[in-house]
């Protein structure tokens, strides 16, 4: 009796174990995704490439050209140091032997060209929200720019976190990808401001606090959060909260995406890189985000970091 006892703990571990690995496989799009025919327009791959603000992340620090996508940034949080990568051109270092297909599962879906599962300091979990035509733009834009041939360093990242197939883990408590769906009650210009926020500009990605997980706590949707890159500064309560931005107008928002000023005449450093990219939005699409960020649940966040 307790040799089948023991027997049968051993099956339920084995099926349990490959249930878990099944469940955390990488998941990608079908090929179908992507319509023949496609022409991109390059111009709307500008706006994605610029409203998500690839540069601060991708390009070479200290390179003053932010098109020179040869990565390399070091980003240290409790996990580890994760490396940006070069995603240029270059056919060997670069994205540049990438298929569209394999471009858009690393945007939509979280995975690599080789069926790897892609750590979640790369927000596909906002970018899974974008259209997959502005995803394909966004492709044709970056094949446009400077090829760098320069190899991508490894992260260094603490165990067991530097298993990626425990990335799927993630996945599954916290990776809903899904594409953006207009609110037909709004406006197109709250829509707009919603895409944009919610998808290339992963708004929330830095203002939303995280678990130990690095989880977002969804009820603290843009309340505020310490950075979790290590002695990051903290992204500010962008709620209408009186802890945030309750005194601020929808044209103050878009004002200082446009200058990097607030309305106090601050400017906050830790929006520096954000700003480089919104001031070259257009003024409709900045108003749209400022409509939509006004509008978002007021919620309490940390007085002590209010930008003004």
């Amino acid at each position: 009796m307790f040799r089948r006892g023991i027997v049968i703990l051993g099956v339920l571990a084995l099926v349990a174990a490959v249930a878990l690995w099944l469940l955390t496989a990488p998941r990608r799009l079908p090929a179908s995704e992507l319509a023949a025919g496609y022409h991109p327009d390059l111009a709307n791959g500008q706006v994605m490439f610029t409203a998500g603000n690839c540069s601060a992340c991708h390009a070479t620090p200290g390179q003053a050209d932010r098109t020179q996508l040869a990565g390399g940034l070091k980003l240290k949080s409790p996990f580890g140091t994760f490396v940006t990568p070069n995603i240029s051109p270059d056919p060997k270092f670069g994205i540049g032997a990438w298929s569209e297909l394999a471009f858009a599962n690393a945007m939509k879906r979280g995975v690599d060209d080789e069926g790897h599962h892609l750590y979640p300091a790369f927000p596909y979990s906002a970018y899974s929200l974008m259209k997959t035509s502005d995803v394909r733009d966004l492709f044709a834009y970056i094949k446009t720019l400077p090829a760098v041939a320069k190899p991508s360093a490894p992260h260094e990242l603490k165990f067991p976190f530097s298993i990626r197939r425990a990335v799927g883990v993630w996945k599954l408590l916290y990776f809903k990808p899904h594409e953006f769906a207009a609110d037909p009650r709004r406006s197109a210009a709250w829509n707009r401001g919603a895409y944009l926020a919610e998808g290339p500009a992963h708004c929330a990605e830095c203002h939303t606090a995280r678990n130990a997980l690095g989880g977002p706590e969804l009820a603290k949707l843009y309340a505020g959060a310490p950075n979790l890159e290590a002695g990051g500064r903290f992204a500010s309560n962008i709620t209408p909260h009186k802890d945030g931005l309750r005194d601020w107008s929808e044209q103050d928002i878009a004002d200082f995406l446009k200058s990097g000023t607030d309305k106090c005449f601050n400017e906050p450093t830790g929006m520096k890189d954000v700003v480089a990219s919104t001031s070259l939005l257009s003024d409709t699409d900045l108003a749209a985000l400022g409509a939509y960020i006004h509008a978002v649940p007021p919620i309490a966040g940390n007085p002590k970091h209010k930008t003004c």
